[in-house]
């Protein structure tokens, strides 16, 4: 005797070697003796043998139409052997039961399980429910595979052209078209954004990067709502000065200007001239909301994603030829460069100049400041501006210190295309610590520093950077900034890039003019801005500075550089000469930290911004008796 059982999900057959009556000893088609109940025996049977029953009954299970049987079975719960006999019309035998045991278990749509071997038709409307949801399901994957083989033929199917954003930086994968797109990737062995770019549904790497960052940080997209307009103040008293500013050529967002006016006593008047947005909407309105929720501006190599509209920029910013809302900081300074006397003012500033960095650098340098200025016509400005900042440095106790380090710059031409996509880069040198970078900044130090005490002084609150023990904070109280040598420091000089500047404008405003401040005292609002923005602001430059290694790499590629000289920072941590990538190489010997190598560039990657290169050579040692270098940039 033979019987078939149910074991672990699947259908059995086997022969009786022993009868318990409850139970039964028996040897399965694979030799393997098992313990059985008997009510765990479906069907006993004296032929075919075991192996064929079930391979006759798969057979003869394929050619039974479910749905017929559905259509012929009673409405009450029966036995599989039960319904074989009736659909029969006799005893059948046990391979046709089997084969009707087989069918009606491989569809549980048609026929609920209600216990071993019973079964019980499903009721009509829950069949064509679960039926339509069959076919939705065979369609989904029709169209997952279509889809799926439409990308590995290197096709963007449009249903994925749509969910670009979410496929590439937030998958969900319960929908069909990221299946599509694992299942593509898995076949092509590429990663999701390797396959996009090569289907043409990123214009270039860049494009990955860039819009990551805005999927991320502007899910809105870059454009502005609309909003009411800025105001441009009337009435404001025009100072009688001849204000010029100094930028990069690029510069839109300009900030602060200078002026140097004789004093009849002898001496001069040095007027540092911040434009002042704040004077154009107040806190709560809706330009406000556009500057709270962007809180800077963010700069990247060939573009920026400004703070405030293009229209406020242009009203406020300290344009050539116009008089510009300013709020001025003058300093009294004697023929020596002592500073007898400081005012703050609201005004109306003449700007006659733009000044430009490489149009002044030229006569303007490290080398023309003291070995003599040349003839030009900022020259008796920009030399008194360049001295009194030596004095500031001097007083900070900060002279000197960052003149042998360089910065670089870079500019994108999105109008020529390369071979990773649109932009030809350029990266430029210079010093920092150059006359031009050093004027500005001291001034900017000295008015954040004084504004920063106006407003302690005057119990307004503000917003301050502050440095001890070498950790640099924000906070609302003033505070000494170590790093800078001042007794407090209040960013205010950039109320057009950063959101900061322009609570502290509005406060410093409001000290000037005698009106309530924005922000009252122990501000919850204060505190909340500015933790904001420092969370905000510390991922704006982790942005740039990936921004600016991604263009690091297409200019390697860009010029075909093999060969290229390094130096080394750290253990395997190098900087390139010509640009500022730094990356770790596993493979680099040993060697003294300030040394110069020779690398060969092998492999460089834009999607991942990755470098690899192999040692070539060590070009020189770095002077014992010199200061090493321990460098800058990221990695």
């Amino acid at each position: 005797m033979f019987v078939l059982y149910e074991e672990d999900g699947a259908f059995k057959a086997g022969t009786i070697l022993a009868d318990n009556e409850a139970t039964l000893q028996v040897e399965n088609t694979h030799g393997k003796r098992v313990k059985l109940k008997r009510a765990n025996v479906l069907l006993e049977f004296r032929e075919p043998a075991p192996a064929e029953l079930l391979t006759r009954a798969d057979t003869d299970a394929e050619a039974l139409d479910v749905e017929f049987l559905w259509e012929v079975c009673g409405d009450d719960e029966f036995a599989f052997a039960d319904f074989a006999a009736e659909y029969q019309g006799r005893t059948p035998s046990a391979v046709e039961s089997a084969a009707v045991l087989l069918r009606l278990h491989s569809a549980p749509i048609w026929f609920h399980r209600k216990g071993k071997g019973r079964f019980r038709k499903a009721p009509a409307d829950i069949l064509q429910a679960a039926l339509a949801g069959l076919e939705k399901k065979r369609q989904q994957a029709a169209a997952i595979e279509h889809m799926r083989a439409e990308l590995v033929a290197g096709r963007l199917p449009p249903e994925l052209a749509a969910l670009l954003p979410q496929a590439l930086y937030r998958p969900d994968r319960n929908r069909p078209e990221i299946k599509a797109l694992e299942a593509a990737c898995v076949d092509s062995g590429l990663s999701a954004a390797r396959l996009l770019l090569g289907c043409g549904a990123l214009a270039s790497s860049h494009d990955f990067h860039y819009n990551r960052f805005l999927f991320e940080h502007f899910p809105e997209g870059t454009a502005f709502p609309v909003v009411e307009p800025a105001a441009l103040p009337q009435a404001l008293p025009r100072a009688e000065v001849a204000a010029f500013s100094i930028d990069d050529a690029s510069t839109t967002e300009i900030d602060d200007a200078f002026s140097v006016t004789p004093r009849a006593e002898g001496g001069w008047r040095i007027g540092i001239h911040i434009a002042a947005p704040a004077l154009g909407f107040a806190r709560g309105s809706g330009l406000d909301a556009v500057a709270r929720r962007r809180l800077s501006t963010v700069y990247m190599p060939g573009s920026k994603i400004t703070m405030l509209p293009d229209e406020v920029v242009q009203t406020f910013t300290l344009a050539e030829g116009r008089d510009c809302p300013a709020v001025s900081l003058y300093l009294d300074v004697t023929p020596g460069l002592a500073i007898v006397g400081e005012e703050s003012r609201v005004e109306a500033v003449p700007i006659v100049a733009n000044l430009r960095h490489h149009d002044i650098e030229p006569v303007f340098n490290d080398e023309t400041v003291h070995a003599g200025l040349p003839d030009f016509q900022w020259k008796q400005e920009l030399s008194l501006l360049w001295d009194l900042a030596t004095v500031l440095e001097a007083g900070r106790g900060k002279a000197g210190g960052n003149e042998d380090r360089i910065d670089f710059g870079f500019s994108v031409d999105w109008n020529v295309d390369t071979a990773d996509g649109p932009g030809h880069v350029s990266i430029s040198r210079r010093l920092r610590g150059s006359p031009m970078d050093k004027l500005v900044a001291e001034l900017m130090i000295y008015a954040n520093m004084t504004w920063g005490k106006l407003l302690d002084a005057s119990g307004i609150p503000g917003l301050y950077r502050a440095q001890g023990g070498g950790k640099v904070r924000m906070t609302t109280v003033a505070a000494p900034h170590e790093g800078l040598g001042v007794d407090c420091y209040a960013w205010s000089s950039s109320p057009l890039r950063r959101y900061v500047d322009l609570v502290n404008q509005w406060q410093i405003i409001s000290v000037l003019q005698g009106t309530p401040p924005a922000f009252a005292p122990k501000s919850a609002e204060l505190m909340a801005a500015m933790r904001d923005f420092e969370l905000t602001y510390a991922e704006y430059a982790e942005f740039q500075r990936g921004m600016e290694r991604y263009w690091c790499l297409r200019w390697l590629r860009q010029h075909g550089r093999g060969e290229v000289e390094a130096t080394v920072l750290r253990e395997n941590v190098v900087r390139l000469t010509e640009i500022p990538l730094v990356f770790r190489m596993p493979s680099l010997p040993l060697q003294i930290p300030g040394s110069r190598v020779k690398l060969f560039i092998e492999r460089t990657d834009l999607l991942d911004v990755e470098v690899e290169a192999r040692f070539v050579q060590t070009l020189a040692e770095p002077d014992p008796e010199a200061e090493t270098e321990t460098g800058f940039g990221f990695l």
